[in-house]
């Protein structure tokens, strides 16, 4: 039955009596489009990153990602950008919808004529046309149109009252359902995998968390990474920072996905979720010296390829700056050991409070093994020599780190101050912090670095957290020298930092000398870096070396040294970082491989 408004409806045109009428005075030449036609592409190139999102969700076809001339893979651009075919386009836009960043539009122009087919392919902002400076047409409307949801699914932690005084992890994990709907978030555009150190599967794996196929997920993972659970917690994600979805939104929070599916197979399980076979013995044994990131890695991928391997370890446990380096509320002992524990598993034998060049010498280890391995770390903390810091009360964060650690009981003093502005300053930071919490029941620690805040090198949810402790932090400050009077310390004398670095990036410091201030403390810790400690080398092995011109080793692309059977890896070569020792020690695995082969030699890669 019709209703009234149904019969009255088709009279409401008799409005457009009243209207003037349109005339187009040129209908051959003069045929805009209306303001948002959805008509030929355009792509600003500059902002572009080559991501593949628009042909990923194209129904047609119509868009393939290609390289062009003048546009060059690097970090956070796969180099590639989008070609279109007018020949299978359907102009529904949603190419643009997609786009990570904005880049792709399209013009209100629908007008073209070639008489060459083929010219109906092109690469928007590449191959020039007239519209590429039109700014009507289809563009993804502002601020809040986007296909993908923008915010990351925040990760469920422990609040500063909760953690201040505690050692427990503050992470606490995703669920099933949070897990979910973050990996639904990923565009699966690659950028990440390009840009993380160990090139690991990342849109796979996420994939597999998508599908809740959580032991594909971790199968996938150990191709590249066998320390997931490591990771999973102290990555540095740079994979994060190149994320597609980073540029209008937050980026795939990928670190803890990977935590997500390392956390839900058991150790009990690893077995049977990553099916290892037995590897044929090769009858060749393999020397590693540390068991840190770059040692075990290396060790479990050499004893998959049938290497009988030995590692040699100067502390009581493995996991070098791991475990003797990051503090248990964001590095727990059990997700390290069972990482750990499987390496062991697979027949590698760690020899443990055993120093290299005391207990059993480099010339020693060559004679016994078929090739060694060196993947020590950066152990040994660097001073700041201001007049003052041989002071009894004056001490270095790495080894403060180290004691505690291993359990053993640390200075404590109730106001410190900690120079440095790196991720081990702001371990020692929060360490000290709840530290004084259990003792003093309050926080007095003022945390200075060289360079201002923005460009701070720890990571700014340390940075954060350690605020949300009740830490002081005084970035933007260079020390002068310590107050001393009576045998005690009272504090830091400190003047305003203007510049850390100079026009060639080169160390170098410019204060300015007007504008000063004093930290009180009774305790001075420093925390400016780390140093190698390389004393073992023999002369005979150190004469046979290539060395940079700041005293760094040379190795080739797959870390071996000049002295072929010796290969090095980890933050004494690259780093300082968990996931670059990792991936040092998978590509170092692949090299002593060729060597032991007899397909390597030290000239064939050069410089790393």
């Amino acid at each position: 039955m019709s209703k009234l408004k149904d019969i009255l409806t088709p009279f409401t045109a008799w409005n457009n009596l009243a209207r003037d009428p349109v005339t187009v005075k040129d209908p051959v030449n003069d045929r805009p489009g209306s303001a948002r036609y959805r008509g030929f592409h355009q792509n600003d190139i500059e902002k572009c990153i080559g991501c593949g999102a628009c042909e990923s969700i194209c129904e047609t076809g119509a868009i393939r990602m290609v390289p062009v001339e003048g546009v060059e893979t690097k970090e956070g651009d796969s180099g590639l950008r989008p070609e279109v075919d007018y020949g299978r386009c359907c102009w529904c836009a949603l190419c643009v919808d997609i786009c990570s960043t904005g880049s792709l539009t399209m013009s209100n122009e629908y007008i073209w004529v070639d008489e060459d087919p083929e010219a109906f392919t092109f690469v928007p902002g590449i191959d020039p046309k007239p519209w590429d400076k039109e700014e009507k047409g289809w563009k993804k409307p502002e601020p809040d149109y986007e296909l993908n949801i923008k915010e990351r699914v925040s990760m469920p932690q422990r609040e500063a009252e909760e953690r201040e005084d505690s050692f427990i992890e503050i992470v606490k994990g995703y669920s099933r359902e949070q897990a979910i709907a973050e990996a639904d978030r990923c565009i699966d555009c690659g950028i990440c995998q390009a840009t993380c150190p160990a090139h690991m599967d990342i849109p796979d794996y996420i994939r597999a968390v998508r599908e809740e196929n959580l032991e594909e997920g971790f199968r996938i993972m150990y191709k590249t990474n066998p320390l997931p659970e490591v990771c999973g917690r102290i990555c540095t994600h740079k994979c994060e920072d190149v994320c597609a979805m980073g540029h209008r939104g937050d980026p795939i929070a990928i670190r803890w996905l990977k935590r997500y599916i390392a956390d839900s197979v058991s150790q009990e399980n690893y077995q049977q979720a990553l099916q290892q076979e037995n590897p044929q013995d090769k009858d060749k044994r393999v020397a590693i010296i540390g068991a840190g990131p770059t040692g075990l890695s290396a060790a479990y991928y050499l004893a998959l390829m049938g290497y009988t391997i030995k590692i040699f370890e100067s502390q009581p446990r493995a996991g070098g700056m791991m475990r003797y380096g990051i503090p248990e509320y964001r590095l727990p002992y059990d997700a390290l050991d069972m990482d750990i524990d499987y390496i062991l598993s697979l027949g590698v034998d760690i020899q443990y409070n055993t120093r290299v060049g005391a207990d059993v010498t480099l010339d020693e280890l060559h004679e016994n093994y078929d090739s060694v391995l060196i993947g020590t770390g950066l152990h040994a903390g660097k001073s700041t020599r201001i007049p003052g810091t041989d002071h009894k009360d004056v001490h270095q964060a790495i080894k403060l780190l180290r004691e505690f650690s291993k359990g053993n009981e640390i200075p404590l003093a109730r106001r410190i101050v900690i120079i440095g502005g790196g991720n081990v300053a702001m371990d020692i930071t929060r360490t000290l912090a709840r530290l004084q919490n259990q003792k003093y029941g309050e926080v007095h620690i003022i945390t200075t670095s060289l360079e201002t805040e923005d460009v701070m090198p720890a990571d700014q949810e340390e940075i954060d957290e350690a605020r949300e402790e009740k830490v002081t932090l005084r970035p933007g400050w260079g020390p002068q020298k310590i107050e001393i009077e009576n045998d005690q310390i009272k504090g830091l004398h400190v003047q305003r930092c203007l510049s850390v670095f100079d026009e060639n990036g080169r160390f170098s410091p410019k204060f300015d000398e007007e504008d000063q201030a004093f930290f009180e403390g009774d305790m001075v810790v420093e925390a400016i870096g780390q140093g190698m400690d390389i004393s073992f080398l023999s002369k005979k092995v150190r004469e046979g070396l290539d060395f940079t011109q700041r005293g760094r080793l040379m190795v080739n692309d797959w870390f071996q040294s000049k002295q072929e059977w010796l290969f090095m890896g980890g933050d004494i070569i690259q780093g300082p970082d968990v996931i670059h020792g990792i991936a040092n020690g998978h590509k170092a695995a692949r090299g002593i491989d060729m060597y032991l082969r007899g397909d390597l030699r030290y000239d064939e890669g050069r410089n790393k």
